[in-house]
């Protein structure tokens, strides 16, 4: 029964003991994330609003959008159908197929191309080319494989060697296998591209659209209304016309007529007039004709008033076609805007203006636009129709010509009319290559290339679908490059023939310290191993008089590096300031040590403090600044490496605390990264004689700066002490009396660990008694045996540090105290269940 009883309270011990470890962990439930519906995740379509720049919802009609113009003839309210808005301001039209087609044709490569181009640096293969950096770019590419090919019906494979009508081997046929984006800065894409021979849309530019189109994407709103304009004595006169006559001399009178709906006019006396169908040019002359019969000795004056409105159709491939109520003034081309203009599968080229069933003109559109010539352009009559055709055959000219597009083709076209059409070719077009993609049969793409020559010769003529494509002249830079000793460094153009004498006379000659005994010509030989790299050493002097012998002959990429006389330096300098009789910058010669620097400086001043002086060193100052950095780096691993190690094992009464404590680390980091580097080298000055040749007789260097101060005889105390303060130097005084005369250490001080600051810059820990340990020489010491220097001295700064370490009494107390408790509970239990 005893032995029951004390297995049963060990078990109840071993759990309540589980019970308290596990208690520091925190289980997280796993609950399944809250669903929402569409209308709380699917947002509202906005477009934006080209004027105002403000979101507005998508599916608002065109015609309703604020600020969109609504293009009508002025005065003339519209009948009939209201065409949709034009394309709003800004916004392309939509591409056509043939646009299309040009446009967003992707690179094709072959599988092991796309595998060369992996292995460039900077270039990468993605799916997708959303959130580039501004610079790189993104090109299409399908990646092209060998699909092995067997035959259907006899399940056989092909003969080795086969070729099939399109000339692929059948023993595999090429295949689309993948697609995505080539990634990279523009230029390293175009040389990678270069190097494999793969043709680049980057040295191409494609983004072409039907040529046009766009004048009537956004059509003008500075039209003067139709209504204001004059009328020329060819209009016609129709019903709903308004007439202003007006008579003066023997006579006076003003009548206003309108032309009635059998085309007369009445007028007092003279009664009516058919004038429908007359010019206004006849119908002057016919009123006065009229009015001379009754009236002797007068003039006249007839103008126009409102003018009627007529209907006219716009009907074929048109962007909006329909009818349209516009000014009996209005034009060929009036009506086209109304209309949008043709659409993209109509024709520019041949837009008819039908009048009774029979065609009144053809109109150019390309006339208008590259050539100014309006004089097709006639006035549209009522129930005229204009007659868009469908549109004709389509040819694309891209690269350096100066204005690319895609150009519809009237009749047989030559591609030199095409280069006309396009403006002509711009200054860097190269005119050894054109290059025409022709689709034939709408089976296969086949190119050729020629030069404008040949195609002048041979009258090339252009088929629909063409591309043709004018490319920019090659560089060619033929370089040979100088540098060292002359005037001016750099690259210079090669020319057979060219000498070394030629080189150095264009990069302006040798400069005055220039070693011409002797430079290094480095020249690069290609051979079938790889290229190989020869130096040639010649004489720049025999060179410039022209001696063969050094004067010889250069070759493309040839690199003349001319040499500096030996130990030359220019313009090294040093510094010295402070108590010296003559301060100043002094230049020095190499090897040139301290004590000379100061003897030239005329020796000290009597009020010369040695041991306070500061020597900066600008080499010092790097290896400083790069300690303060790695000391940064490696306390910011630490700091993230024991935060993630405490929240692993922290209470979540501690997490706060935790947080807390890792933010101020933090701030410690950051103000170690925000410290520059003082550069300051501890040396202790001595009069000249026995500075000579003492370990503090330092070599000079480039930038040194030495600064002597005056005598000091202040001690300062910093750190955890009552009040901090500066207090007269006196021998007979230790650093505790210092410490005293500043009110005592504070409570957090740190008293085992002061330490004085030198006025030369060293540091040392300030000695606690009799006997010291003396870190360097690994020993005890008696304190000011055995030593050079006092324990304080003028300039000196005690610091006493703080206590950063402290313990958390009242969380451990309170810790040991549940725990503690929670035994005793467990005790008493066990305790009453066995008595």
């Amino acid at each position: 029964m005893n032995n029951l009883r004390a297995i049963t309270a060990a078990l109840v011990l071993s759990a309540f003991f589980v019970n308290i470890s596990f208690a520091q962990f925190q289980a997280i439930p796993i609950l399944p994330q809250p669903q929402t519906t569409d209308d709380q995740t699917t947002p509202q379509s906005f477009a934006p609003l080209p004027a105002q720049g403000l979101p507005i919802p998508a599916q608002l009609p065109s015609s309703q959008l604020p600020g969109t113009p609504q293009f009508r003839s002025p005065a003339i309210p519209q009948q009939g159908p209201v065409p949709p808005a034009p394309q709003a301001p800004g916004l392309r039209p939509e591409l056509s197929e043939f646009e299309k087609y040009v446009t967003e044709r992707p690179v094709q490569l072959m599988d092991y191309q796309l595998e060369a181009l992996k292995r460039f640096e900077g270039i990468a293969y993605q799916y997708t080319s959303r959130g580039l950096p501004p610079d790189k770019t993104a090109i299409a590419v399908q990646v092209i494989g060998i699909a092995n090919q067997v035959d259907s019906q006899t399940q056989t494979p092909p003969q080795p060697g086969a070729r099939d009508a399109s000339g692929i081997s059948q023993s595999g046929r090429q295949m689309v296998i993948d697609a995505g984006y080539i990634v990279g800065q523009p230029d390293t894409l175009i040389t990678a591209f270069k190097l494999l021979g793969i043709r680049s849309p980057l040295t191409m530019h494609t983004d072409i659209r039907q040529f046009g189109y766009d004048l009537f994407a956004q059509p003008p709103s500075t039209f003067a209304p139709l209504d204001k304009t004059p009328v020329g004595p060819d209009y016609v006169i129709g019903p709903g016309d308004e007439l202003d006559i007006s008579v003066w001399g023997r006579v006076e009178g003003q009548w206003d007529a309108t032309v009635d709906r059998d085309g007369k006019i009445t007028l007092p006396k003279i009664g009516s007039l058919g004038v429908a169908g007359l010019t206004f040019g006849e119908l002057k002359d016919l009123l006065k004709k009229e009015f001379s019969k009754y009236y002797k000795g007068f003039e006249m004056s007839v103008s126009m008033g409102s003018l009627r409105s007529i209907r006219v159709y716009v009907v074929g491939y048109a962007q909006y076609p329909g009818a349209y109520t516009i000014s009996s003034l209005s034009t060929l081309v009036n009506a086209l805007f109304e209309a949008g203009g043709p659409g993209k599968t109509g024709s520019m080229r041949d837009i008819q203006l039908k009048r009774n069933g029979k065609t009144i003109t053809h109109f150019d559109l390309y006339d208008l636009l590259l050539k100014g010539d309006k004089s097709r352009d006639v006035r549209l009559m009522p129930e005229d129709v204009v007659f868009i055709p469908p549109v004709g055959p389509l040819a694309a000219i891209v690269g350096n010509v100066h204005n690319p597009a895609i150009y519809e083709l009237a009749g047989e076209t030559r591609v030199a009319q095409l280069i006309a059409l396009a403006g002509g070719l711009d200054p860097v077009a190269f005119k050894n290559r054109v290059q025409i993609e022709r689709i034939v049969d709408n089976t296969k793409q086949v190119v050729f290339e020629s030069n404008l020559e040949e195609i002048g010769q041979k009258d090339i003529k252009l088929d629909s679908g063409d591309i043709v494509q004018i490319f920019p002249i090659v560089q060619d830079f033929r370089m040979v490059k100088i540098g060292g000793a002359v005037q001016r460094e750099g690259e210079y153009g090669f020319r057979h023939g060219m000498t070394v004498k030629d080189l150095i006379t264009m990069s302006g000659g040798l400069k005055y310290y220039a070693y011409g005994k002797e430079a290094e010509l480095m020249r690069i030989k290609l051979t079938q191993e790889g290229p190989r790299t020869e130096k040639i050493m010649i004489s720049p002097e025999r060179a410039l008089s022209g001696d063969p012998a050094s004067d010889i002959p250069l070759e493309e990429n040839d690199s003349l590096f001319i040499r500096t006389i030996p130990d030359w330096k220019r313009y090294q300098v040093v510094t010295i300031s402070g108590e010296v009789k003559y301060p100043g910058t002094y230049t020095f010669k190499k090897g040139e040590r301290l004590s000379s620097l100061i003897e030239r400086a005329g020796g000290y001043t009597d009020q010369a403090y040695l041991r306070g002086a500061v020597f900066v060193r600008q080499s010092v100052k790097e290896i400083q600044q790069k300690g303060i950095e790695e000391m940064a780096d490696r306390l910011q691993k630490e700091i993230i490496s024991q935060g993630a190690a405490a929240a692993a094992s922290a209470l979540p009464d501690d997490v706060a605390s935790q947080k807390l404590e890792s933010d101020e680390k933090q701030k410690f980091v950051d103000y170690l990264r925000s410290l520059q580097a003082a550069g300051r080298l501890t040396i202790r000055l001595a009069y000249l004689r026995l500075l000579k040749g003492s370990r503090y007789d330092i070599t000079l260097e480039d930038g040194d700066t030495l600064y002597i101060p005056t005598q000091n005889s202040v001690v300062n105390v910093l750190g955890a002490v009552m009040a901090e303060g500066s207090f007269v130097y006196s021998d007979k005084l230790g650093y505790k009396d210092y410490v005293r005369m500043s009110g005592g250490f504070a409570r957090t001080a740190d008293t085992s660990n002061i330490y004085v600051i030198k006025a030369d810059g060293s540091a040392r820990k300030a000695s606690n008694g009799f006997l010291g340990w003396d870190p360097l020489k690994s020993r005890w010491e008696i304190s000011t045996f055995g030593e050079k220097t006092k324990e304080l001295e003028p300039g000196d700064i005690i610091v006493v540090p703080e206590q950063l370490q402290s313990t958390a009494w009242l969380r451990n107390i309170k810790d040991i105290t549940q725990i503690l408790m929670q035994i005793a509970v467990v005790a008493g239990v066990v305790l009453k269940l066995y008595k």
